[in-house]
């Protein structure tokens, strides 16, 4: 089924629209939460959660990009699912260490970014330019990294690279963004 048939289950509120979304991205999901949680059952917890909250949002939301627009909201339910479950023992697992490595990068004012939709507009336009900047292997294994949540040796393993290669260009792409970011005047 097309993004734009489902999109229009849940303008119908059908309640087909979960099944089809389920058919078409359970896996993806699934694999975004599994990245960050390291999780099965909170990984399938935060896929039934990202189904409600999409339920809940279309309409009167009508997203561009539907697997985007999913992919974010899980990664989002299951950065909050890990902030609950770690919250009396920070500074083990994956993501405090994604954290500490994008902190080199980006700023403050880019961190803690506001509500304000022109400010987010203009930080998606800065990462889109960064992306498409960089090579396509670098541009996969950022994604992997500090998006789906996969450590240094699953993106070795998956594109069959040797850990200092993926640990080099990780580095090389953050002092890109970083020097991108600066270009745009968010430092000094």
């Amino acid at each position: 089924m097309e993004d734009k048939d489902i999109i229009e289950l849940y303008f119908a509120r059908d309640e087909q629209a979960i099944e089809s979304t389920r058919d078409k991205y359970g896996r993806l999901l699934r694999s975004i939460a599994y990245g960050i949680l390291r999780s099965h059952e909170d990984s399938e917890e935060c896929e039934n959660d990202t189904y409600f909250k999409t339920w809940n949002v279309i309409p009167p939301t009508r997203p561009n990009a539907f697997q985007a627009f999913l992919a974010k909201i899980t990664r989002n339910l299951s950065l909050d699912k890990y902030d609950q479950l770690h919250a009396a023992k920070r500074g083990s697992g994956e993501v405090p260490l994604m954290i500490e490595e994008l902190e080199e990068c980006i700023p403050d004012a880019v961190a803690t970014a506001t509500d304000d939709e022109s400010d987010n507009t203009e930080l998606a336009r800065i990462l889109d330019e960064f992306l498409s900047s960089i090579s396509e292997d670098a541009r996969k294994m950022f994604m992997r990294r500090y998006f789906y949540g996969d450590s240094v040796n699953e993106i070795a393993d998956k594109y069959g690279f040797g850990k200092s290669k993926v640990k080099m260009s990780l580095s090389r792409s953050r002092e890109s963004l970083r020097e991108l970011l600066a270009k745009e005047g968010y430092y000094g």
